[in-house]
Order: structure tokens, then C-alpha cells, then sequence
């Protein structure tokens, strides 16, 4: 089974896009939606005959008993996240505890203790397809282990269901914080999607160097390549320059804009975008894939 992680530098360059494209381009079979701040895979992909949702618990946060607590404000003074305040009695902003405990050791009449705390909800959709995601709740600061919670969900129930999987694809979630490391984690290869923008250009940097560090495949895209043909040319010559392979430009198209507002994917109808993108999935497969199988996923149009 091969791991394709699909990526990018910050937001809004066209990640969830693409991946909902390869997903339908290669009928997979498994995928997941790691970008659990803020998953929308799901908006697209929603034929499922059966939804499973279970809560996600990550770090322990303070409760203090209002029946034995005495006011004495050892807990308040003690706290260095300000995460106690006061109203009948003293209580907890769950929003701001860390889960550190110091509360719960300086409390003189044991009125605190250290309890599990929802940080989201695991979502696992069945049917000719195994999709899982993740949503994290307000205020938690927990999504990379949500994440490896989503990857671990999807591998589990492919075992169970005995479904043969050759491709798994993973949106992941943009920047190179503790969710993308959690996504990066295990992958075979990585599709970073960039957009010809400074900003656009600079996170592509970013996620490429923390990517290498685990030593997978790498490939690079271009979205909307034409609204800066310039900034486009200096993305494929870095890619040239430090020997990343480029897979392809796919143009900004009004017909593609249409698709996703009507909840579909942009390859299932024709547009300039959907040739650029099977074309940019074409050679993405080929590197991923070995030649005895890459037949089986190539897309002809």
C-alpha cells in the first residue's frame, strides 16, 4: 500500500482541490482528511453507506469540586496559564488550561484533579471507499496526535475490512506545524501544491525543507500558474536547481472555480484545469507507483 500525502505551504492554494481530483482520478480505495482544524474533504466525497463518529480525548485538563473547594486561592496564585478564575467558587477556563497539574498538587483539601478533556471528533465513512477525518475542537492544542488518531482509524479499519488498497491519499493541512509532521509521518511521497505568489513561493520553501527531513519522495505542482507567469518560472527553475521533481502547472479556470461550488470535484467535467490536472496526476503515479502497477492508475482522457 502507497501513501500519497498532498500538501502545501500555507492556505488557499488549491490542496483540498487537488487531492478530491486524485481521490476520483484513481477510484481510491482509502483516504483521509488530516487537516483537522479546519477539514473540508468531505464536502465533496459523500456517498458512504454507513458513518461511525467517536471522541477524541487529548490532554487531561483541571476540574476543581465546588463542594470542597474552600477559596483560598492557592490554585489562582499558582497557575501559570491564568487559566483559573473565580464566580461562586474558583473554576477552570478549560480554554486556557495546559494540563500542567501544579493546581492540583498546591490544593490543600485535594479539591482538584486532573480529568480527560474532549479535544474533537474521529468521523470514519464507509462504502465502496474507507474515508476517515477528524475535527478538532475550539481551543485544543492537540491536532497533531488527532491526526495520527485519523491515519491510525483509516489503516485499522482497511485491516478489518480486508479491502485491497494499493493507493492511500491524505490531504493534509497547510503550514509545517505539529498536524503536517504528524501527516508527513510514514508517507511514501509528497505532493507539494504551490501558487506564484511571494508568499506562495517562500511556504513552498518552508514545507520542502521540513519535508526532506523524513526522507520521502518529493514532487511540486503550480495552481493558477498563469496569474503570475514570472513567479511560475522561478518555481520550475528552483525545482530545477535543487533537483525536486516538477510535475506540472494547472491554470486558474472559472469552469474549475464552478465545479467546487456545486460540490464536485474538478475533474468531473471538462475544463482546462481538469487536463492539467490529470496530466499533473499522470506524473505524480509515475514516480509513486512501479511500472508493474502504474497502468492501473493511469488516467487516459
Amino acid at each position: 500500500m502507497k501513501q500519497l500525502l498532498i500538501l502545501s505551504g500555507k492556505g488557499g492554494t488549491g490542496k483540498t482541490t487537488i487531492a478530491s481530483a486524485f481521490i476520483e482520478l484513481s477510484q481510491a480505495k482509502g483516504y483521509a482528511d488530516c487537516d483537522v482544524d479546519a477539514p473540508n474533504l468531505h464536502l465533496i466525497h459523500r456517498s458512504f453507506e454507513k458513518e461511525s463518529k467517536r471522541d477524541y480525548f487529548g490532554m487531561d485538563k483541571a476540574f476543581i469540586d465546588p463542594e470542597l473547594c474552600i477559596n483560598c486561592g492557592m490554585c489562582k496564585e499558582n497557575c501559570r496559564f491564568d487559566a483559573i478564575r473565580i464566580a461562586q467558587t474558583h473554576e477552570v477556563d478549560i480554554f486556557a488550561c495546559e494540563g500542567c497539574g501544579v493546581c492540583e498538587v498546591v490544593c490543600p483539601v485535594n479539591a482538584i484533579q486532573m480529568i480527560k478533556a474532549k479535544a474533537g471528533d474521529l468521523q470514519l465513512f464507509e462504502g465502496q471507499s474507507l474515508f476517515s477525518t477528524a475535527k478538532l475542537q475550539m481551543g485544543s492544542g492537540t491536532s497533531g496526535m488527532l491526526v495520527s488518531e485519523v491515519k491510525k482509524s483509516l489503516k485499522e479499519s482497511i485491516a478489518v475490512s480486508a479491502k485491497e488498497v494499493p493507493l492511500v491519499i491524505i490531504d493534509g493541512s497547510p503550514g509545517i506545524g505539529c498536524p503536517v509532521i504528524s501527516s508527513i509521518s510514514g508517507v511514501d511521497m509528497i505532493l507539494i501544491v504551490t501558487e506564484p505568489s511571494v508568499s506562495g513561493i517562500s511556504d513552498m520553501k518552508r514545507i520542502i525543507d521540513t519535508a526532506k527531513i523524513f526522507n520521502p519522495k518529493l514532487a511540486v505542482c503550480i495552481n493558477k500558474y498563469d496569474t503570475n507567469r514570472e513567479l511560475s518560472e522561478e518555481i520550475v527553475l528552483f525545482c530545477e536547481r535543487n533537483k525536486l521533481n516538477f510535475v506540472g502547472k494547472i491554470p486558474y479556470d472559472s469552469l474549475a472555480v464552478k465545479a467546487i461550488n456545486e460540490g464536485v470535484s474538478i475533474v468531473s467535467k471538462p475544463s482546462q484545469a481538469a487536463e492539467a490536472v490529470i496530466k499533473v496526476y499522470n506524473q505524480t503515479v509515475k514516480l509513486l507507483i512501479d511500472e508493474s502497477t502504474e497502468m492501473l492508475f493511469k488516467v487516459n482522457r
